[in-house]
């Protein structure tokens, strides 16, 4: 499972979905097809940033890989850890 955790003070969630979605696809962040086109950025933002009421978790396929989201930070890509650099 690729897995990584926010830093609230310099992240948003959306950045480190993309993030950890270049690094399990091993492409250039810049060359994914936009997060938008898929789910609304703004409202994982909102749903698992800082302020979220805790114990939410959202789960979407995002080009053939499941993502899934929770409002402790962590970001899993397919099943496979995955680690900030």
């Amino acid at each position: 499972m690729h897995e990584t955790t926010l830093d609230y003070h310099s992240d948003s969630i959306s950045l480190r979905i993309i993030e950890a979605l270049a690094d399990a696809t091993n492409t250039d962040a810049h060359e994914l097809e936009p997060l938008y086109n898929v789910v609304d950025p703004e409202a994982l933002d909102r749903l698992c940033g800082p302020d979220s009421s805790g114990g939410v978790r959202v789960e979407f396929e995002y080009d053939g890989v499941l993502v899934e989201v929770g409002s402790d930070g962590t970001v899993a890509v397919d099943g496979a850890v995955h680690e900030s650099g």
